[in-house]
């Protein structure tokens, strides 16, 4: 990839000219585009379930040792969170890698609503298991006396289909957006769309802990159930032609797969991006699983709306970043947005760990999660608007790979990392090292802040054709 500016030649027209004016305007122009409205529910709902059902299992784990002491509590919750991350690690890792391949051979419409039925099914497992919740004990490798209670060992496994089944959608879905919306329009679309979706998920999440509270703890699974239910309806009423453009016959889907890695590896901008994710994700899930755990031994709050209104608040922080971001003209300085934002994700992880007020806690969260707000949307768009239809969904299927599926590797190493420093040490540990990380950016990844891309000009409207001329 060259070190100056992309400049971007793909003008498919789609409909109306995209007019100039307020953001709401803009937002408007969007609906009018056909399918456009079914596409950003289908996405957005998609996204935001796996969010509520983590939620259920973070909460059901954290206190699913009532009857051990204080100290030991606590390493076994570590651990046991650090085995619901390393449940779904090896399986999000291989869907990463075939992903792509997959989205780009075939009806990318088809295959989401196919995916989707797979979350169904999953979901349907894990609340069988929360209604007989076998209170049978597992002993496991640990510390002396450990063991996983039989319900949550056997929630591992739905888990990870559930992780899976969001790991093939993305690809799919992302490499979408453009066949709804013009080139000038992907930032304010993609804000749009993850916008709504953290929404979603933050309405979900406070549902959720509201029914962590006051109803048995299957309840809470109804909220993500209920988002997967109507994903598959809102894919359903896209009409538009998702299917992939080609230029190539199919291959098999693993020399399909590596293409989409051995593009990447030419393009050294979209590597070094991918290399920003993978360490910015895997600190961030090493810190944020323990959320639940830093609520109750940190702050010394114990009951499930805390917890719920401190991942609320993160996703609102989120939906804020998506949409603000647009309002930024972030396309041509792409990469040197993507530095700045990760530093300043690893000033808020470090100032996090210092307070202990719940007061203060949240305000934190909440400028800590308009950072991967932006970092989403710049990253999306660039390679929306750089990379190849028929090979897109292979480049964030590699995406994945590197980046994506070393979150739950992440989580599996907070329970570590707290084992040995403890909650706050966990905090500053990983706020740290982001801070030094994006430190090193700036010094070394040249052809990351020289990223971007020019969107073409929106199309005037003709003052002829206006007048009937």
């Amino acid at each position: 990839m060259s070190r100056s500016a992309i400049v971007l030649s793909r003008t498919r027209p789609l409909g109306h000219p995209l007019r100039r004016g307020t953001p709401l305007s803009r937002y408007g122009d969007l609906f009018h585009r056909r399918s456009f409205g079914s596409f950003l529910a289908a996405g957005a709902l998609q996204l935001a379930a796996p969010s509520a059902v983590l939620v259920t299992l973070l909460y059901g784990i954290a206190f699913a040792y009532p009857n051990v002491a204080a100290p030991d509590r606590t390493s076994y919750v570590a651990l046991a969170l650090a085995f619901l991350g390393l449940s779904s690690a090896i399986p999000t890792l291989a869907s990463a890698f075939f992903s792509g391949a997959l989205a780009d051979r075939s009806n990318r419409g088809q295959w989401m609503r196919t995916v989707n039925l797979i979350s169904i099914l999953a979901m349907v497992g894990l609340a069988a298991d929360l209604v007989y919740a076998p209170g049978s004990r597992v002993p496991v490798p640990g510390p002396a006396g450990f063991y996983l209670p039989l319900w949550v060992l056997l929630l591992y496994p739905s888990w990870a289909v559930v992780t899976m089944t969001t790991t093939f959608f993305r690809p799919a879905f992302n490499t979408s957006v453009p066949r709804v919306v013009e080139p000038q329009e992907l930032g304010v679309a993609n804000g749009l769309i993850y916008s709504v979706a953290a929404g979603a998920s933050l309405a979900a999440t406070l549902v959720v802990g509201i029914l962590l509270t006051v109803a048995p703890f299957a309840y809470s699974l109804s909220v993500a159930f209920v988002l997967f239910f109507a994903t598959q309806i809102a894919l359903l009423g896209v009409g538009a032609d998702l299917s992939v453009v080609r230029k190539t016959p199919p291959r098999s889907v693993l020399k399909e797969a590596n293409a989409g890695f051995s593009y990447l590896f030419r393009h050294r901008a979209l590597l070094e991006l991918t290399i920003v994710g993978l360490v910015v994700n895997f600190l961030s899930a090493l810190a944020l699983v323990e959320v639940a755990l830093y609520i109750q031994s940190w702050l010394g709050l114990s009951t499930g709306f805390w917890y719920g209104a401190m991942i609320a608040v993160l996703t609102a922080g989120s939906a804020v970043g998506f949409l603000l971001i647009s309002r930024v003209h972030f396309e041509h300085r792409a990469g040197r947005v993507v530095i700045l934002l990760t530093f300043l994700m690893g000033v808020c992880l470090v100032v996090f760990g210092l307070v202990r007020s719940i007061w203060l806690a949240l305000p934190i969260i909440f400028v800590y999660g308009l950072m991967p707000g932006m970092f989403t949307t710049v990253f999306l768009s660039t390679i929306q608007a750089t990379v190849p239809d028929e090979v897109m969904g292979r480049v964030f299927s590699a995406d994945e790979v590197g980046s994506y599926a070393l979150v739950p590797v992440g989580q599996f190493s907070g329970g570590l990392l707290v084992l040995a420093l403890g909650v706050q040490g966990t905090y500053l540990a990983a706020g740290g090292a982001i801070v030094v990380f994006a430190v090193v950016l700036a010094a070394t990844f040249g052809a990351l802040r020289a990223l971007g891309y020019r969107p073409p000009r929106p199309a005037e409207p003709d003052p002829e054709a206006a007048l009937g001329g």
